[in-house]
């Protein structure tokens, strides 16, 4: 049934000598275009040895297709061969047939070439079939004869290997199918084997729980669990113990000692919650009072400094105030940490990232965590000043230590690792230790310096501020400290070597101003802060007039008001247009005022009077100053000066009367009030004034004559 179809033609030669419809004897149709039927070699199959062939030729046919039928494994493919050499036999059979028959229009003359007469020559052909014959070699069998009968190539194998594994997956379900009928022997064979630990379960009832506690864990020593270990194992109890501690909870509810804290029993098999359970009030007692210790012990152990930050009065009521992490809060932490865990894996460098890390750690209470990122962080940020003060911060305040000391070793610039290790020290002797020896590494820190300097008393301070003026002689506040702890004279002298050495820094000239106003020097002041502004003019100093108003401010604020005067009496005028000095200084002036600077303000209005004495404004200005901050004398002064200037202005010869008045100088108002009439006879006030000072002193006679 796998034979493929011949293709086969009908053919009627005209005038053949066999018969009008019959053809020639042992003829085949389509041989001699070599249309006989053929297989291709994908369908043969693959090649089989050749059987030995027998004295006829055809013994081997039959036994290579016999072979072929029989050792077949009744797969497609092998009956495919065995069909393919059966047809080859056929053929061949039919072409020996074929030459048996004898040539039908009779036997050729001796020495007669076929196709000698018309021009064809040279054939080696020399069998009686014609040009058509299919005796010869090259129309033997069918048109894939050039090869052996029997063998094969690649493509065969191919062929083979396809239908095989098509073959093997139809008897693995096969397998698969007749397996599921056999599952009932299966479990009556592994039943079988259960059977035999029965006896050994059985045993297990009589092990007491010590015993049960006493069995050792199961040892696994496969690369997994060497990788990653469990940190608890726990052994399952059997159903006896299990047993057993029921029994002991139910004693123990009925009045027993043996009591399971923290449990419940279900007695009787009651319905009801209530009559049903048995809490056992004692446990839950000690189950919260190991609860509480618990976090009072880790609260102490994560204390960075030693010791606990928990306050034992303060700490139930703090309980009820804990922030209590909803599900959005663990989603922004598990964010934060994806993302900052994408910073370090492509920046790991990146010290702010590891920071960030341990931070948000430290938010989510996992500070072991934290302690743990932070110290990566120090091993792959080793130069970053950042980390290592991060990482001793996490750490308690030993671990801190030792964790500034290997920072330091790393880095001996790093003045503020240098800082946070003399502040984790408790005892001066220590601290003084620790920032010599930064000293040492840092000469030319004024920060190491000043932290030093406060430790000491005045004498030793005094040393270090010689030797450090040497080492930062660019530091104006070591030579102003120096200047402070030395006498007078060497005062005078350190000041001038700061001047030298900094020739634009004005708190050099204000701190030598300051030092004659404390000797009573009072017109050495305004010298030197004359010569401090042209010398800084001199060399460029770019000071505003700003900045010298606060600096005056600043000095008052110090209690040296004849230096802030001098100061703003020298530079109040500085960059001021000439038609806006009157409302420059009066802003000022107030201004200086809203921020109690008294002396300033003062020193302000007396500048601005002494370019504008007869602005009234001014003056009631000066005058409302010295009557909400002044003194009586002052106030006076102030009043006597405006009334000299502006003598028909009743408003300051009354005031001035009125004070006096107030004051109990009774005569000296008359003579306030009678100068007043000289200057202002027609004025109705100041009679007025005059008549009211009688009256109310007892004069009536007075009153009645004025």
């Amino acid at each position: 049934q796998y034979l493929p179809r011949q293709t086969t033609m009908s053919f009627r030669p005209r005038g053949s000598r066999g018969g009008a419809n019959q053809a020639p004897k042992g003829y085949i149709p389509g041989l001699g275009r070599g249309a006989a039927g053929f297989v291709t070699q994908s369908d043969i199959g693959p090649a089989r040895p050749k059987s030995t062939t027998t004295a006829d030729g055809a013994g081997g046919d039959d036994a290579a297709g016999s072979a072929a039928a029989g050792s077949g494994t009744g797969s497609r493919a092998a009956e495919l061969r065995a069909a393919k050499l059966a047809m080859q036999k056929m053929q061949k059979a039919q072409s020996s047939s074929a030459a048996a028959v004898s040539a039908p229009f009779g036997v050729a003359p001796a020495g007669y070439v076929a196709g000698a007469g018309r021009g064809f020559g040279g054939s080696t052909h020399t069998d009686n079939d014609g040009p058509t014959g299919s005796s010869g070699p090259a129309m033997e069998g069918s048109l894939f004869s050039g090869k052996d009968e029997g063998q094969f190539d690649d493509d065969d194998d191919e062929a083979d290997r396809i239908y095989n594994a098509i073959d093997e997956r139809m008897s693995s379900k096969r397998r698969k199918h007749n397996n599921g009928n056999n599952n009932s022997n299966n479990q009556s064979s592994s039943s079988a084997i259960g059977d035999q630990f029965r006896e050994l379960k059985e045993k297990l009832a009589d092990v007491t729980e010590d015993e049960w506690a006493a069995i050792p864990d199961v040892g696994d020593h496969s690369l997994r669990h060497k990788q990653k270990r469990r940190e608890d194992v726990f052994t399952p109890l059997t159903d006896s113990l299990l047993e057993s501690r029921s029994k002991l909870n139910a004693d123990a509810s009925a009045g027993g000692q043996n009591a399971l804290a923290g449990t419940a029993q279900v007695m009787d098999g009651a319905a009801t919650p209530a009559a049903g359970f048995r809490t056992n009030l004692s446990g839950l007692a000690e189950a919260r009072s190991t609860v509480m210790s618990m976090s009072l012990d880790k609260m102490s152990a994560d204390s960075a400094s030693g010791q606990t930050t928990v306050d034992p009065k303060g700490y139930l009521t703090s309980l009820s105030s804990t922030n209590i992490a909803s599900a959005a809060d663990v989603g922004d932490v598990n964010k934060a940490r994806l993302l900052l865990k994408s910073v370090r894996d492509t920046n790991p460098k990146h010290a702010p990232g590891w920071i960030a890390a341990a931070r948000v750690e430290e938010a989510a209470g996992k500070t072991a965590q934290a302690r743990k990122l932070i110290m990566e962080g120090c091993e792959v940020c080793p130069d970053s000043e950042d980390v290592w003060l991060e990482s001793a911060r996490l750490h308690s305040q030993d671990q801190a230590k030792t964790i500034l000391a290997a920072a330091a070793r790393r880095m001996p610039n790093a003045v503020k690792i240098y800082l946070r290790a003399a502040d984790l020290e408790h005892h001066d002797s220590t601290k003084k230790a620790v920032l010599r020896k930064a000293l040492e590494a840092n000469p030319n820190s004024v920060t190491l310096w000043k932290a030093a300097i406060e430790l000491e008393d005045a004498d030793d301070a005094r040393v270090l501020l010689s030797v450090a003026v040497e080492k930062v002689p660019h530091s104006v506040e070591m030579w102003l400290a120096l200047a402070r702890l030395e006498t007078y004279d060497n005062a005078r002298k350190v000041l001038n070597k700061a001047r030298k050495h900094l020739p634009t820094e004005r708190a050099v000239w204000i701190a030598a101003a300051k030092l004659e106003e404390s000797q009573n020097h009072g017109d050495m002041v305004d010298r030197i802060i004359d010569k401090a502004v042209r010398s800084l003019d001199k060399h460029d100093a770019v000071v505003t007039r700003a900045q010298w108003l606060k600096e005056a401010e600043a000095a008052e604020a110090s209690g040296a008001p004849l230096t802030s005067t001098a100061i703003v009496k020298c530079t109040v005028g500085r960059g001021v247009d000439e038609e806006d000095r009157q409302r420059t200084w009066a802003d000022d002036a107030n201004a200086a005022l809203s921020r109690n600077a008294v002396s300033t303000a003062r020193a302000i209005l007396a500048h601005s009077l002494s370019s504008f004495p007869t602005k009234r404004s001014l003056w009631h200005q000066a005058v409302d100053l010295e009557r909400k901050h002044g003194t009586a004398s002052s106030l006076d002064e102030v009043l006597a000066a405006a009334s000299e200037r502006l003598p028909r202005t009743e408003i300051f010869w009354l005031v001035r009367a009125k004070e006096k008045w107030l004051a109990g100088e009774v005569d000296t108002s008359r003579s306030i009030l009678t100068e007043a009439f000289k200057a202002n006879p027609d004025s109705e006030p100041v009679w007025l004034a005059a008549i009211k000072l009688e009256w109310e002193t007892g004069e009536i006679e007075r009153a009645r004559v004025l």
